[in-house]
């Protein structure tokens, strides 16, 4: 049988071809998928991995391998699905686990072709990752790389819906500004609730009793001068119908003459 490979790169780093994992890539599809006539491999940065992890689950964030399976109608080419491997990702897990940068993009491809096969590990309870070892012992003769399975957003973070439609996922000040959103409208009262509010204080007003208000005491328009309060200290006297001194004029300084002396200051 004829099984057709499509390797494509986007990346910096050179990631292993048809020379020396095409021979794994065709056991896994007489093994898990033997109807398939072909599938497609990319490998990209991380760039270009947060781009299509935003866009197709929306994380925006970078990640190891996608799996995109295809779905052929009855008659067309059997085509099984892409494979898109971040090489940046890849040689840093590799450089972690003390293993090259071609084993490490071994594991990821028995992983992502166990997605296009229908498998799961984030909903199944440990089949996906229990298969994944197992044909890592079988097909590469070497003990399966640890592998993370939690693949979800972190705790905290929100979806956000763009203007576009795109959802993004925010974390920090833009998830809680999207809890307080949510919370106030929670707690916002319904239409019915504000009409009622209304009829309540509608009602009280009504039955409270209408309260007399008392006369102010009529103000004296003119207060007796004599009488004015002062503060304390020596009291002033005040004569009415007295008409102010006026002030005595200044006169002015005499100038002093100063002789001008003739000579060096030394």
């Amino acid at each position: 049988m004829s099984f057709k490979i499509d390797w494509s790169s986007r990346s910096k780093l050179r990631g292993p071809r048809e020379h020396s994992i095409g021979e794994l890539v065709r056991k896994l599809c007489m093994k898990l998928a033997p109807q398939a006539k072909g599938i497609s491999i990319s490998y990209v940065d991380d760039r270009g991995m947060r781009k299509l992890n935003r866009l197709h689950r929306g994380l925006n964030k970078t990640t190891d391998v996608l799996s995109f399976p295809a779905s052929p109608e009855k008659g067309e080419f059997h085509h099984l699905g892409d494979i898109v491997i971040s090489l940046e990702t890849a040689e840093k897990k590799a450089k972690r686990f003390d293993v090259s940068r071609r084993r490490q993009v071994e594991t990821l491809i028995i992983h992502g072709f166990l997605h296009l096969t229908g498998h799961d590990h984030e909903k199944d309870a440990g089949e996906m990752m229990a298969l994944q070892a197992a044909l890592e012992k079988e097909m590469l003769e070497d003990e399966p790389l640890p592998m993370s399975k939690k693949r979800g957003r972190k705790p905290g973070s929100k979806l956000k819906t763009l203007k576009s439609g795109t959802r993004v996922v925010v974390t920090g000040r833009a998830a809680q500004a999207i809890l307080r959103r949510e919370k106030q409208q929670k707690e916002k009262p319904s239409p019915k609730a504000k009409a009622a509010l209304k009829e309540k204080s509608k009602e009280k007003l009504k039955a409270k009793p209408k309260v007399k208000l008392k006369a102010k005491p009529k103000v004296k328009a003119k207060a007796d001068v004599n009488k004015l309060k002062r503060g304390p200290g020596r009291p002033r006297k005040i004569v009415v119908g007295a008409v102010p001194k006026a002030a005595a004029k200044r006169q002015p300084r005499k100038r002093r003459v100063v002789k001008i002396r003739s000579g060096i200051i030394s």
